[in-house]
């Protein structure tokens, strides 16, 4: 939502200005210019990426509409079911909690968390270095360099749509300049026309630059920056897995090694300590 109120403000404010200055708004209306900017922009962004980033990008740009997933609530199920199986291990064996790790979706602590059951990458990143833990064949350093590893990885592949939308702005302008020169080129091909009717011909081909300026900065460039924030995220989640984890693998109680992840997380989601225990002993009752 908050992408298309920032979009009627860009319009709003370039279009309010130029009306309030006293430009003709007919001037500014011209398919043809945006047909070559837009097509040549597309067209470019299918050369330049294969096709498993064009689908990542395609599948992404929905989600941009909706608000962050990522809220206090969830960080809280997050820890919460951190907490869980940790407590389980601890009190019973890492081995207890071996049926949760292999079959998730038949666990009774991961269907308390339902928000987090259900995200797929997540449930793997902790049932993958739970049962390595089970194991008991890597150390805490071995395990914390392979989660580096993974989470580079997965912040890689996450920011690979941010790029390409990124590199499709930084061409607007120049695909911008492309239709005004096409329309210049038009003008002077028709040198002998009256010199009003010249005029408005130059007026349209400046627009092309006009539009691949405003197209790049006011509409493309912010869903690239948006696809960062959300990648970040994403990544922020894992990172807080990886705390808590390797703090229990360390030796530390269920109640410190969730602590340990609490304090990774961003201070706008992140709960306070009073807040996280509530919700824990909520759950468990």
């Amino acid at each position: 939502m908050l992408v298309l109120v920032g979009y009627l403000v860009v319009v709003g404010s370039v279009l309010g200005g130029y009306a309030l200055a006293g430009g003709h708004m007919g001037a500014l209306f011209q398919p043809l210019e945006l047909l070559i900017i837009g097509g040549a922009a597309l067209g470019s962004f299918v050369v330049s990426n294969n096709i498993k980033v064009l689908k990542a990008v395609f599948r992404s740009l929905p989600g941009l509409l909706k608000g962050s997933k990522y809220t206090k609530a969830r960080d809280m199920e997050l820890m919460a079911l951190l907490y869980d199986l940790l407590q389980k291990a601890r009190k019973e064996g890492l081995m207890a909690i071996e049926a949760d790790v292999d079959a998730p979706q038949d666990s009774a602590i991961f269907q308390r968390y339902p928000a987090i059951a259900a995200e797929h990458e997540v449930v793997e990143f902790v049932t993958d270095y739970l049962r390595m833990m089970v194991s008991g064949n890597l150390n805490s350093f071995e395990l914390e360099n392979l989660m580096d590893n993974e989470i580079e990885t997965h912040h890689h592949e996450a920011m690979v749509p941010s790029h390409a939308i990124q590199k499709v702005a930084d061409g607007l302008p120049a695909f911008g300049i492309v239709a005004a020169v096409m329309g210049v080129v038009h003008t002077m091909g028709s040198v002998g026309k009256p010199p009003a009717e010249l005029g408005q011909m130059i007026a349209h081909a400046l627009v092309g630059t006009f539009l691949g300026i405003l197209l790049a900065y006011g509409f493309v460039a912010p869903l690239s920056t948006l696809l960062e924030q959300k990648a970040d995220e994403t990544t922020k989640e894992l990172q807080c897995v990886k705390v808590t984890l390797l703090a229990s693998m360390q030796g530390y109680a269920p109640t410190i090694a969730v602590e340990f992840g609490r304090k990774v997380l961003f201070s706008t989601e992140r709960p306070s300590f009073v807040e996280l225990e509530a919700h824990v002993k909520q759950k468990k009752a």
